[in-house]
């Protein structure tokens, strides 16, 4: 039986944000729900819940359950569309603190197990379990998955699927095989059977539109990309990304799971159900950016650290966006203090359009136990929007 001469996980939770709200409304489950926009609001206790059917407004999904997704309605559909296609579909909507509460669950129990973690996200990590596994057995992949399954599900009462394979490209596509809470051990003979079948698209890394190129060329499978020629690919979309269709395709990825990096920036930010007027919506604005900056200060706070650029971003009615951002002489991590220098930037941006969505950025990070106690800046206050 062919070993695994590294033996790379990929976890993802099981349609995490939708199978979290059903910890709390265990009442749901079986039933198409999905999850997404803002006006909704459960009625767990007394039984009555929003459908899709009743939406009014712009959102869009943030995920389904898998009873929802068999009907045709996907993350990022606008709900409006969703709601053509499953009205009967139960509405809730995303609360981000328990999402990341229960990412913060599940990551802590795989830590316990396999500490070689590379974060991707709030529902998806890589694992390198080569040193759980030194003979890159099958089995020894499966057992140690099975844990990490077990040890997810103590922790959360959520469920995960794993996939595990020679590289961090491989793993993702294994871990997507057999979902819900399904285990693939892929090892590199099996390419031909389990991988050259699936679509290129499933490839992470051949975005829409180089899928749609593909396509136009006749490429549809990740079997019909590994078997084209590499220049031929190189003549059609560069050199460098040619060379990475066809090293892909052969299931070739050398990456390292990488188990620590600073992150660049910190950000918040918020699409409102219906556009709102820099002066007549004035209150409605100053609450959501003050509120953006409380969340944004949080977030720094738990992950340790403060920044010297600020940012602000703003999208218009007619889907203009523009950012404004200044760098400020010491860091900070205060609200107060995020939302003056937001303010400041927002001065430089002629508000002469209803907005459609504003957020707000830190970015320049520094460990806040790294800042001298005299650099720290001072908390401040603004009046935003004025």
């Amino acid at each position: 039986m062919p070993s695994l001469p590294r033996s790379i996980a990929h976890l993802d939770m099981d349609a995490f944000y939708a199978s979290v709200e059903l910890l709390r409304y265990p009442q749901l489950r079986g039933q198409p729900v999905v999850v997404g926009g803002r006006r909704a609001t459960p009625g767990g206790e007394t039984g009555h819940f929003p459908h899709l059917r009743d939406y009014v407004g712009r959102g869009v999904i943030t995920t389904a359950t898998y009873e929802a997704r068999a009907l045709g309605v996907h993350s990022g559909m606008g709900l409006m569309k969703a709601a053509q296609l499953a009205p009967e579909a139960v509405l809730l909507p995303a609360d981000f603190d328990a999402y990341r509460h229960y990412s913060r669950l599940f990551k802590a129990a795989v830590r316990e197990i396999a500490p070689e973690l590379e974060d991707r996200g709030i529902d998806e990590i890589y694992l390198d379990l080569s040193a759980l596994n030194p003979d890159g057995s099958r089995e020894g992949a499966r057992a140690i998955a099975l844990r990490l399954q077990q040890a997810v599900r103590d922790a959360t009462g959520l469920s995960c699927s794993i996939g595990v394979a020679p590289n961090k490209l491989l793993a993702k596509l294994c871990s997507d095989l057999d979902k819900p809470a399904g285990i693939s051990v892929v090892a590199a003979a099996d390419i031909p059977a389990r991988i050259w079948p699936l679509p290129a698209k499933r490839i992470n890394g051949i975005g829409p539109k180089a899928a749609a190129r593909l396509d136009s060329l006749g490429i549809h499978s990740i079997g019909e990309l590994a078997a084209a020629d590499p220049a031929w690919l190189q003549e059609h979309f560069g050199e460098r990304y040619g060379v990475w269709l066809h090293n892909a395709a052969q299931g070739i990825d050398e990456r390292p799971v990488v188990t620590y990096s600073e992150p660049k920036s910190l950000s918040r930010e918020t699409t409102f159900e219906r556009d709102l007027h820099p002066r007549l919506d004035r209150d409605a604005l100053s609450r959501s950016f003050t509120r953006l900056c409380e969340q944004l200060a949080a977030d720094l706070a738990r992950k340790g650290y403060v920044g010297k650029t600020i940012g602000l971003k703003l999208r218009f009615d007619n889907f203009h966006t523009v950012t404004r951002d200044q760098t400020l002489p010491r860091p900070i991590g205060e609200a107060a203090a995020i939302r003056q220098a937001a303010g400041e930037c927002l001065k430089r941006v002629p508000l002469e359009r209803r907005i459609r969505l504003l957020g707000v950025r830190v970015a320049s990070l520094t460990r806040h136990d790294a800042v001298p106690e005299h650099e720290a800046a001072q908390p401040a206050q603004a009046e935003l929007f004025a």
